[in-house]
C-alpha cells in the first residue's frame, strides 16, 4: 500500500513534466510530419518546380503560336506559312511531289 500510495505521489509530483513530454511529442510530430509539417513543404517545393517548368513550356509554345497568328494576319501573310497551313489542312500537293511522313512520338 506504502508503494501505490509513494507511486501516486511520484506520479503528482512530475505530472507537468509528464504532460511537458506528451506536448512536444505531440508538436514534433505535426512539425514534422503534418498538414503543414516538413514533407508537406518539401512535396510542395518539388511540385513548384515541375509546375513551373511546365508553365515555361507552355508559355514558350504559347509564344510560337502567336508569331505564327501575326504572320497569318491578312495585312501580313507569309506565303509560305499560307502554302504550308493549306498543304496540311486541304491536303494539296503537286503533281511530282514526295510526301515523307514522320512519326512524332
Amino acid at each position: 500500500m506504502k508503494k501505490l500510495i509513494q507511486k501516486r505521489y511520484i506520479l503528482r509530483r512530475n505530472m507537468l513534466a509528464i504532460i511537458g513530454l506528451c506536448l512536444s511529442f505531440y508538436f514534433c510530430y505535426h512539425l514534422i510530419a503534418g498538414q503543414r509539417g516538413y514533407f508537406r513543404l518539401m512535396s510542395l517545393e518539388s511540385q513548384t518546380v515541375s509546375i513551373s517548368a511546365e508553365h515555361d513550356a507552355l508559355k514558350s509554345e504559347r509564344e510560337t503560336v502567336e508569331k505564327r497568328v501575326v504572320m497569318m494576319r491578312p495585312g501580313s501573310i507569309d506565303r509560305d506559312l499560307l502554302e504550308e497551313r493549306a498543304r496540311h489542312v486541304l491536303g494539296f500537293r503537286y503533281k511530282d511531289e514526295m510526301i515523307l511522313l514522320q512519326n512524332r512520338s
